[in-house]
């Protein structure tokens, strides 16, 4: 796996500007923030973050893969605030999830979620080396 950096760029800050890599493509559904019972432990965002991150991990464990093999992520959030007010919370939580691992990321803001009570949904692409 190799992470494209541009010369001159100033570098990202939590995730990467592309990753190049080759071997079996995993593509990962929409996660949100409930448990593999399908119930929601917390209405607080970054439990919910922290939730729908483990849940793709757990995805990508059951195809073989770990956390360094993720290449992107989009997360789509329902308020931009709330996101921004947790952006250190759910830092420390992604830390202990991924380690110092960060694929190219995208994240945006939407009107809803089709589950509810979901604050964030997180889908997923990783390679896992041959």
């Amino acid at each position: 796996m190799q992470v494209l950096q541009p010369p001159n760029w100033p570098r990202p800050n939590g995730f990467a500007n592309g990753i190049a890599a080759r071997g079996t493509l995993v593509f990962i559904a929409g996660q949100i923030g409930w448990d593999e019972q399908g119930r929601f432990a917390s209405d607080e965002f970054s439990a919910q973050a922290g939730q729908a991150l483990a849940n793709v991990l757990a995805v990508l464990a059951a195809a073989g893969g770990k956390p360094e093999h993720l290449v992107r992520m989009t997360w789509y959030v329902t308020s931009r605030d709330e996101y921004l007010a947790a952006y250190k919370s759910i830092g420390k939580i992604y830390r202990a999830l991924m380690g110092r691992h960060y694929p190219a990321m995208t994240a945006v803001a939407v009107v809803a979620l089709v589950e509810q009570r979901a604050k964030v949904e997180i889908e997923a692409t990783a390679v896992i080396p041959d």
